[in-house]
């Protein structure tokens, strides 16, 4: 009994004691501590190279990595050729090329990569002499292949054109032309003609330049003592030459004085993608830096409680997600607010957003908001020190920015010390509303209205991928969607030709994530089609239509189309659809002039019976129709065309590239064969 009785005052003892807890409120922070990072060694060699070692003995890995500290570089007509120079270090040596390097590195289970800035290298302790090995190879001897540079080149200009269909890179490119000025480092930005501008020996000056260790840092981390370190460091890296290294003056862009509102245009967008950005004077590791971080965090840093989030998403269900940020930069930094919201509400979007900038201005927050924020805050940087690269990444910071030795260390009673005055006054001096970039990326037959509306009398100003202004001509008086076509037809070889056709076959080669394709496509008037996908002999997909029934094959399941999916195979299999449209009871209609590559296009949309549309863009000056933008349940999809040829007579475009999200696939033409009499039996 009496140990029932001890046991019954003690529960009783537990249950007062939680009736006494307030859990209506965040339990506040003990006082903060200085915290210990952990060791650190920093030395120089005589060339002045800086080495930062950081021992982690938990695993047997060592990894070097090789950063350089220099200016900003503003490229100009060869905008790239730095992100080309380091890439192509990692390419051959004049010892070893692509291939064996690649062997080596993966006989010992290493990794090894370049960049413009650098090189890291990777493995087992074990293997760090055979790493060290190829890492200074690929330092000392580079040998920079031609043909590797031609790849780069092929496939830079392939990314470019899907950059040019995705709106978050047309966004980029435009925000940062307009906050930096183009003819800048932090503002240019790459185009095809920069592109292949590019030469062996602007890569081999750059490397020539750049490569130099006493604007270098070599930082390692892992099974490895600071003596082991030194002697690796001495062995592999004091014979590096060092040089006079050119510097570069930052250009300070010009300061936005009053809101400036911009658009861009994306095909058959229902979204829009929006930013609010400008430049802000935020050095790392100065006072403000860390204020500036948690103002951030509250008004959309990323967390579902930021104020942006719950706004356009929680409260007006707009977006799935709208957030903030904030970069601190030695030159110039810059603040950024972003979403992706419906077309229709881009102006009301925009006007939350600044709306949530100067509540943060005007109104201080809770104590308990800021403590919630302080101590989501204090938990990432917790989680960061985990990791031995924080640690080494520390000390690159105190010797780059030249911050107190004990600045991290300081961390955690620097963040406790922030007050909601404090959050107040970085709100004031680094939230600027009305001296900000209004940029929104979507169809500007929507979005330009809106943004007039929020602009409210003051210029709005359309902008292509380039970051060029665009200017939109009217459709000349008189000129109507069937002249567009007439002249279409015309440009390609006239009417009277193409009604001599009775068979097509179109050979063509295709490129879809790295895998080659050959594609077939085999024609008979009046509306009979057979394409062929093939990998080498092997079929992988077949769409048939024999003028009645259609079918696709794929993976050997074959399945007979029926409904809408019937409906559209028949109006695809029309040989020249162009020339019956009427007949066909298609409608169409001009809606305007847009820009296609820079050059003035007529902007027709022609509806099927079946109520399929596709929006079709005509060059003003040829006639040639250079893209086309249709929309279907699986989203849009957008194919450009270039490079008509002719062919008995009729010009076809012999380089398409058919984009659809992510998804981007490049079609060339080989060989268009007309009137050889193609057999009805491949349309069975």
């Amino acid at each position: 009994m009496k140990k029932l009785s001890i046991l019954l005052l003690a529960l009783l003892s537990v249950i007062s004691i939680q009736a006494q807890i307030d859990r209506t409120s965040a339990p506040k922070a003990g006082v903060a501590t200085k915290l210990n990072l952990g060791e650190y060694t920093k030395f120089e060699l005589k060339n002045g190279l800086k080495v930062i070692v950081v021992e982690n003995h938990k695993l047997p890995v060592v990894s070097y990595t090789l950063s350089l500290d220099i200016d900003p570089i503003y490229e100009g007509d060869k905008a790239g050729y730095i992100g080309f120079a380091g890439d192509l270090l990692g390419t051959g040596t004049t010892t070893l090329s692509k291939d064996q390097i690649d062997e080596k590195i993966d006989f010992i289970g290493a990794s090894i990569s370049t960049s413009g800035n650098g090189i890291y290298a990777s493995s087992l302790k074990k293997h760090s002499e055979e790493t060290l090995a190829l890492m200074t190879d690929i330092l000392y001897n580079p040998s920079f292949p031609e043909e590797e540079l031609d790849k780069m080149v092929k496939q830079t200009l392939t990314g470019i054109k899907s950059d040019k269909d995705n709106p978050k890179s047309i966004s980029r490119n435009v925000s940062q032309a307009l906050m930096f000025g183009k003819e800048t480092a932090y503002g240019e930005g790459t185009s095809e003609e920069t592109i292949e501008n590019i030469t062996i020996e602007d890569c081999k000056n750059y490397y020539d330049t750049y490569f130099r260790p006493n604007v270098a840092y070599l930082v390692i981390i892992g099974d490895i003592t600071v003596k082991e370190a030194k002697k690796i460091a001495k062995k592999n890296f004091a014979k590096w030459e060092a040089k006079d290294v050119p510097t570069h003056a930052f250009v300070e862009p010009k300061s936005i004085d009053k809101p400036v509102y911009a658009i861009a245009h994306k095909d058959a967008s229902t979204q829009s993608t929006i930013s609010v950005s400008y430049p802000i004077d935020l050095k790392p590791g100065t006072p403000d830096a860390l204020k500036v971080s948690v103002m951030n965090s509250i008004l959309g840093g990323g967390s579902f409680s930021a104020r942006l989030f719950q706004n356009l998403r929680e409260d007006k269900a707009w977006t799935y997600g709208a957030y903030s940020s904030v970069r601190s930069d030695e030159h110039l930094g810059t603040f950024k607010a972003s979403s992706n919201v419906r077309g229709t509400i881009t102006d009301s979007a925009f006007v939350e957003i600044a709306y949530e900038m100067n509540r943060m201005i005007d109104e201080q927050v809770s104590e308990e908001t800021l403590q919630l924020v302080k101590n989501s805050t204090a938990g990432s940087f917790g989680r960061a020190l985990e990791s031995a690269s924080t640690i080494a990444s520390f000390a690159v910071n105190i010797d780059k920015y030249n911050l107190p030795a004990d600045y991290y260390e300081t961390y955690m009673e620097r963040l406790e010390a922030i007050t909601v005055d404090d959050i107040q006054a970085m709100a004031a001096k680094y939230l600027k509303p009305d001296n900000a970039v209004y940029l929104a990326v979507g169809d500007v037959s929507v979005t330009k209205p809106l943004m007039e509306k929020l602009a409210n009398g003051a210029e709005v100003t359309e902008y292509d991928y380039y970051a060029n202004k665009v200017v939109r001509s009217g459709v000349p008086v008189g000129l109507t969607a069937e002249k567009v076509v007439a002249n279409h037809i015309k440009s390609i070889g006239g009417e009277e030709i193409l009604a001599t056709v009775n068979d097509v076959a179109v050979h063509a080669t295709l490129a879809v994530q790295g895998m080659e394709l050959s594609m077939n496509t085999y024609q008979k008037a009046p509306n009979k089609i057979c394409v062929e996908t093939k990998m080498g002999e092997n079929l992988l997909s077949k769409q048939v239509y024999n003028g009645s029934v259609g079918k696709m094959t794929a993976q050997g399941q074959e399945q007979v189309l029926e409904g809408k999916m019937l409906e559209t195979m028949k109006y695809q299999a029309i040989l020249f659809p162009e020339l019956s449209y009427t007949e066909q009871g298609y409608t169409l209609e001009i809606t305007g002039v847009d820009k296609v590559d820079g050059n003035d296009a007529y902007k027709v949309i022609v509806t099927n019976p079946i109520e399929n549309a596709t929006t079709m863009y005509f060059d003003a000056k040829t006639g040639l129709k250079v893209k086309e933008v249709s929309v279907s349940e699986m989203g849009s999809s957008t194919t450009t065309f270039g490079e008509y040829k002719e062919f008995e007579g009729i010009k076809y475009p012999t380089k398409l590239t058919q984009s659809m999200g992510p998804q981007m696939i490049d079609v060339n033409i080989t060989e268009v064969i007309i009137n050889k009499g193609i057999e009805d039996k491949i349309f069975e």
